[in-house]
């Protein structure tokens, strides 16, 4: 027997004086008349201010709902469109938690006359989770504004400034990821690929500006092929807690030192095949390779006024490295490193003198020259067991104290020390600092330094600058050794040689002494912690005149060939590390928001390779279609893999949009629906008309 239809209700529902009905209602009607096709079994008739709906209870319930959302949306100064109008029914009649008014309210982005919002619970949702994930994945068809709404957040963020650069990027699956052949300049070849980006950044951003913004790096907009290659040579160094090491010898777990001076563990290691690469070379002659991607914190005047860096590829620095007749971009200085302390057979302060003035050929007790009384104190107080007598003029002998006691002979503790260390019989032009020195802690470091500096340097004072350090020597080992001291404790170091060869000569007792060996002389900058001299004479110069602040700007980039290329991921919180030289560079990605497009068309190691190039500060939005993949056969997608790798990793979110979630034409929503019943009826992979496996291309 047919079931009964309830009783028809009636209920009416007055609406505030102060909401104009045409807002609500729109003009002609057109509102209420989406309300009346979407609810055929009820009647809406309104007089005045009074809205009368008469049918079932059910569906007047709903539009009851309907319009209290309506009219949530125009206190908020919104207006209503047919649009709102449908939307807002499709979510009642879904009964999804999140309100309708909630969702169309929810302003990303105002600006050039129009504001952003998401128009289904889906986008909602969606949005939401980039607001409180830091990697998410937003997933579905065509039409659901995966890509739009991920661009729209990353502006919002760059102009909140929670962000200092905003990172595009897709793979160009269709020119096989190899963009070479093509014609044109790289704009002209990767342009096409990128072309739906850029269409939505100049919605969202001033056209004028975007030059601008990507010309400063604050906004890179690249194929994934070019994302991946931030690499160096294989024999490129890298700085350790034990020293310099070939970065193609790294393997994840390895220590590098960051930029801070401390050890950081490596965590992924990518080889980048053949590149082209650049030597980038700093004012103080120190250098490196590295391929065009590599990326740079660097600072320019202006960034240095507000108090920020920013970060830069090689090929983006090329052609602009002055401005107003200065130097562009600074690079940070790494702080003092803290290798690992070892025992070392003679006080590093004493070593220093020594190397400086003193006589190491040991054929004799050694000997000391100053004409500072208080450097042969301080001498002897750093030495054990061994008296600095003075010999005369200028000269002390360095003698043991029990050396002579009951006619045995003694051998000088110092004499000892210099052969276990290698120094015996060295003399101006050939002395050097052993590696136990070199690689040691930062106090035996600075020691050491300050021997070297309080016999063979001093401070250099000019009128109205700040106080450098000279240092001079004849032995090029000595001069490389204290440049590898000042860059190890956060300095710089600047070298120039003075010929022994048509100079005039110096003077002795009266007499011409001509120069026999080639003259070192450096000019050194070291960071305010650090105290160059004991000497008191030199302390007080270098207090009264300050000594600076160390810099190291870019001063060339210039092509250096092609060589096998890897690059490497840290743990460091920067993501720094030193390179050669003690430069400090990176690979990956900080304080940056990044948006990965077309996901599906990249491969699974593609997609490992894009995710561990997140940084502290980052955010990250990967968008595509499962349903769309264009590798090619047998190519497992990097989207589908990693819903298997990641579901469930804390702080990752996977955003899946459907068909409802769909904001263009209606018919797009309709076309996806029937495409989407259509897959589901064929049979499955492996019979006959089955569907391609995961991964296949798909159109």
């Amino acid at each position: 027997m047919p079931t009964a239809e309830p009783p028809a209700a009636k209920h009416t529902v007055v609406v505030p004086p102060e909401v104009s009905m045409v807002s609500l209602l729109g003009t002609r009607d057109e509102l209420l008349r989406v309300v009346e096709r979407s609810f055929p079994r009820v009647d809406v008739h309104v007089r005045g201010n009074e809205v009368t709906m008469t049918g079932r209870p059910a569906e007047i319930a709903v539009v009851e709902r309907l319009l209290d959302e309506m009219l949530a949306v125009l206190a908020t100064g919104q207006t209503l469109s047919a649009d709102n109008v449908e939307r807002s029914i499709s979510m009642l009649r879904q009964q999804t938690v999140e309100r309708p008014a909630d969702v169309l309210t929810m302003n990303i982005l105002s600006g050039r006359g129009r504001s952003i919002r998401p128009k289904t619970v889906g986008q909602k949702r969606y949005v939401d989770a980039i607001d409180t994930s830091t990697i998410v994945f937003g997933i579905g068809p065509a039409g659901t504004g995966k890509t739009y709404l991920a661009m729209a957040k990353a502006v919002q963020a760059l102009q909140a400034k929670a962000v200092n650069r905003i990172i595009l990027t897709r793979p160009a699956v269709e020119a096989g990821e190899r963009l070479g052949f093509l014609p044109g300049s790289l704009t002209d070849k990767i342009d096409p690929y990128l072309r739906p980006l850029y269409d939505a950044l100049h919605d969202m951003v001033d056209p004028e500006s975007i030059p601008r913004l990507i010309t400063a790096g604050t906004i890179e907009v690249a194929p994934l092929a070019y994302m991946r290659g931030r690499a160096q040579p294989l024999d490129a160094q890298v700085l350790t807690p034990t020293g310099f090491v070939d970065i193609g010898s790294l393997v994840v777990g390895d220590l590098v030192v960051g930029s801070d001076g401390t050890p950081t563990p490596v965590l992924g290691v990518y080889p980048q095949g053949r590149k082209e690469v650049y030597r980038v070379t700093t004012q103080d002659g120190a250098s490196t390779l590295a391929c065009g991607e590599h990326l740079w914190t660097v600072t320019t005047a202006g960034d240095r006024r507000r108090g920020r860096s920013r970060t830069l590829e090689t090929r983006e620095m090329i052609g602009r490295l002055r401005a107003a007749r200065a130097h562009r971009y600074e690079l940070p200085v790494v702080d003092p490193v803290a290798f690992e302390p070892q025992d070392v057979p003679l006080d590093p302060y004493a070593l220093g003198l020594l190397l400086g003035d003193g006589c190491l050929t040991t054929s004799t007790t050694p000997t000391f020259t100053t004409a500072d009384p208080e450097l042969a104190v301080a001498l002897e107080a750093a030495l054990d067991r061994t008296e600095v007598r003075h010999k005369g003029g200028y000269d002390y002998v360095l003698r043991h104290v029990d050396g002579g006691r009951g006619g045995l002979r003694v051998a000088n503790p110092v004499t000892t020390a210099l052969r276990d260390l290698g120094l015996a019989g060295t003399r101006s032009q050939t002395k050097f600092v052993p590696e136990a020195y070199l690689r040691n802690s930062v106090a035996v470091r600075t020691a050491l330094l300050q021997g070297l500096l309080d016999s063979d340097g001093g401070p250099v004072t000019q009128r109205g600058r700040t106080c450098r350090i000279q240092y001079g020597t004849s032995s090029p080992q000595l001069r490389d050794a204290v440049v590898h001291l000042v860059r190890s404790l956060g300095g710089v170091a600047y070298a120039r040689t003075r010929p022994a060869a048509g100079r005039a000569p110096g003077l002795a007792l009266g007499r011409a002494v001509h120069h026999r060996h080639d003259a070192h002389v450096l000019d050194i900058r070291l960071p305010g912690g650090i105290q160059p001299f004991r000497l008191e004479r030199k302390q007080r110069a270098y207090a009264t005149a300050g000594g600076g602040r160390p810099m190291r700007h870019i001063t060339s980039i210039e092509p250096a060939g092609e060589q096998e290329t890897v690059c490497i991921a840290v743990a460091a919180q920067d993501s720094l590390y030193v390179t050669d030289d003690f430069l400090v560079t990176h690979n990956t990605l900080n304080d940056a928001f990044i948006v990965l497009d077309e996901a599906q068309n990249t491969s699974a190691e593609q997609m490992k390779m894009f995710l561990t190039r997140l940084g502290f500060g980052s955010k990250m939005v990967v968008t595509g279609d499962v349903t769309q993949v264009d590798l090619p056969s047998g190519t497992t997608s990097g989207l589908r893999v990693v819903q298997e790798i990641l579901d469930g990793v804390d702080d990752v979110h996977f955003a899946r949009l459907t068909s409802t979630d769909v904001v263009r034409h209606r018919l797009v929503s309709e076309i996806v629906e029937a495409y989407g019943r259509w897959d589901a009826s064929r049979p499955a992979a492996g019979s006959p008309g089955g569907r391609p496996a995961p991964g296949a291309r798909h159109r």
